[in-house]
């Protein structure tokens, strides 16, 4: 393989210890794969903390100001897993959902992408780094920071797979395996030892978050 995506949701990256696994899975698949691209979430419930806030200050934040506030949680893990792979030896750059060229409709807090520019990122890939794209967000032709709205993050891993042309695409969480329910919401889920093709595709219908 030439190229994957990899995507790493808030609880996974959720703090330093945390990341720092991450950044091992990261070179670990380095060692294999010629170029790298990982896509990661805000970390734990940064972006709940960061809602919280703006409702403190404005019953009704307008939305605009809304994604330029949310947004900063995915850059931060961004730029905290670069930093972290670079002390490791493994060159890597951060870029935010602009610098990495995923343009969006202006629709504010729930925005689509209508195109990607990869030449920033195959740029970087050309001189052999990891690229670590802040998920769930966007620049719309205004040049205003956008978010994609729930499930944001993966949005962006599978639309930089297509515009990259990328073998793989790795969406990656801290669950250890297919559970009954999301054992983070629910205590009394069960992991299955077993479970049938068509009991998976119900699953996978209904868009459980519990499968890995």
């Amino acid at each position: 393989m030439d190229t994957v995506v990899l995507k790493f949701g808030g609880s996974s990256v959720a703090d330093n210890i945390k990341l720092n696994v991450v950044a091992e899975k990261v070179i670990s698949l380095k060692k294999e794969v010629k170029n790298v691209v990982v896509v990661v979430s805000a970390q734990g419930k940064t972006t709940n903390q960061l809602m919280k806030e703006a409702q403190e200050l404005s019953a009704v934040p307008q939305e605009r100001e809304l994604d330029m506030l949310l947004s900063t949680g995915e850059q931060i893990t961004a730029s905290k897993l670069s930093i972290l792979l670079n002390r490791k030896g493994y060159p890597a750059i951060s870029l935010t959902g602009w610098q990495a060229g995923i343009k969006t409709n202006s629709v504010h807090t729930n925005a689509k992408i209508e195109q990607i520019c990869t030449k920033r990122m195959e740029e970087e890939l050309q001189k052999g780094k990891i690229i670590i794209v802040a998920g769930f967000q966007g620049v719309n032709e205004e040049q205003d920071v956008t978010t994609l709205g729930r499930g944001g993050s993966d949005t962006t891993a599978v639309a930089l797979q297509v515009a990259l042309q990328a073998d793989k695409c790795y969406i990656f969480s801290d669950v250890d395996g297919i559970y009954s329910a999301d054992p983070n919401m629910v205590t009394m889920a069960k992991r299955l030892d077993e479970i049938s093709f068509d009991e998976m595709q119900e699953i996978a219908n209904s868009r459980s978050k519990s499968i890995t």
